[in-house]
């Protein structure tokens, strides 16, 4: 039974199989070719951007004056306000002086005494009167007394401390009948503020990068001096410059650091000792230089940077760049692309190298933020 419907079915299987094969073959379409991708790109430009390398510190007083009584005694009165301003030589408190001028009125009579002695043993030795060794001896004495009655003035005078320097005065560490001891109680602190200290540090490999730059022509630096922008704690810039007036005379062996100082006007006192700030140094001016977004540049696995450049033919190429600083949101470029070259920007993700590109937009200014 098998054998008799054998060929039936054959012919049927047969049959299905051929109508599936045609109508497989009518729905298949040719591949579409995917034309060229399009890219936003920049265009390379030479710039004189500002140098500019941001440093952590902190502020410091431009001059800081622990006072302390040259005289011992009990102090009678305090006569400042604690955090008002005060200048050089104003008084700050008040010793007992009736011991020390006792010993001064003491003291000018002796020298009046010895003056007196002095000035008849003159008179008495051109006539012989005297001995000349006499006469050297009352001279003596006379000079003696004299020093004895300056010392005492002067230990009269140090009854009133004063400030030795003008600034803000800190708070009192002593109070009205406290014992001051000579030059051992600490009274209080003056502090000049204006101008103030900024206190960074910088590596020695990038102050010797600058020196080299500078020396090379490479960064022209303004007037010689290096200009100093600081930026307070919330991010704020803060409206007065200052200028860099020290460098370190040696490196830290530890961390390889070197010790920068800057000199920043306060006139307002809105910097005060002991805050945390940045400081933006202005290192000078790079001209003919190659600075892009820092969206064209990407790194492979080793830490090299590339970047993708739209050759003439509009095809995709792979350039490796030396880029190593940063100028706001972009790349200085020290090697790696010429001017008038385009760079890719926009569709990185999609090209590929070789491959063919379609510029999606008119070329542009290669940095985000054109330097001046």
């Amino acid at each position: 039974m098998f054998s008799k419907f054998a060929p039936k079915y054959a012919v049927v299987a047969l049959s299905v199989v051929a109508a599936l094969s045609l109508a497989g073959c009518k729905g298949e379409a040719p591949s579409a070719q995917r034309g060229p991708q399009e890219v936003g790109v920049v265009t390379v430009e030479l710039s004189t951007p500002v140098m500019t390398t941001e440093l952590a510190g902190r502020t410091s007083a431009y001059q800081v004056a622990e006072v302390r009584p040259q005289i011992s005694g009990i102090i009678q009165k305090r006569t400042f306000t604690e955090g008002q301003m005060v200048k050089a030589g104003e008084q700050l408190y008040q010793i007992d002086p009736a011991l020390y001028e006792a010993a001064y009125e003491q003291a000018v009579a002796n020298y009046e005494l010895a003056l007196a002695n002095a000035r008849r043993s003159a008179q008495l030795v051109k006539v012989n009167a005297v001995s000349k060794q006499d006469n050297d001896a009352a001279q003596a004495q006379m000079k003696t007394a004299r020093a004895a009655m300056k010392t005492a003035k002067t230990n009269l005078d140090y009854t009133k401390v004063e400030s030795p320097i003008s600034g803000r005065v800190g708070r009192s560490e002593v109070t009205p009948g406290a014992l001051a001891n000579a030059y051992q109680t600490f009274m209080t602190t003056v502090q000049q503020l204006d101008p103030i200290y900024v206190d960074v540090r910088q590596t020695s490999s990038d102050m010797l990068r600058l020196k080299h730059e500078i020396a090379s022509g490479k960064i022209k630096a303004k007037d010689g001096a290096v200009e100093v922008t600081v930026l307070m704690e919330d991010g704020s810039v803060y409206p007065q410059k200052g200028k860099l007036t020290f460098t370190g005379e040696e490196v830290d062996e530890g961390t390889g650091m070197i010790n920068l100082r800057a000199v920043v006007p306060n006139p307002n006192g809105d910097l005060l000792p002991g805050m945390f700030v940045r400081a933006r140094l202005e290192e000078g001016a790079r001209p003919d230089s190659v600075v892009i977004s820092q969206r064209c540049v990407m790194r492979d696995p080793k830490g090299q940077a590339y970047v993708y450049v739209v050759k003439p033919d509009n095809t995709i190429e792979q350039r490796n760049v030396v880029a190593n600083r940063v100028v706001g949101t972009n790349w200085l470029i020290e090697s790696g692309l010429q001017a008038g070259e385009k760079v890719v920007i926009e569709g990185i993700g999609k090209v590929r190298i070789g491959s063919q590109v379609k510029i999606a937009q008119p070329a542009a200014a290669a940095s985000e933020t054109p330097a001046k």
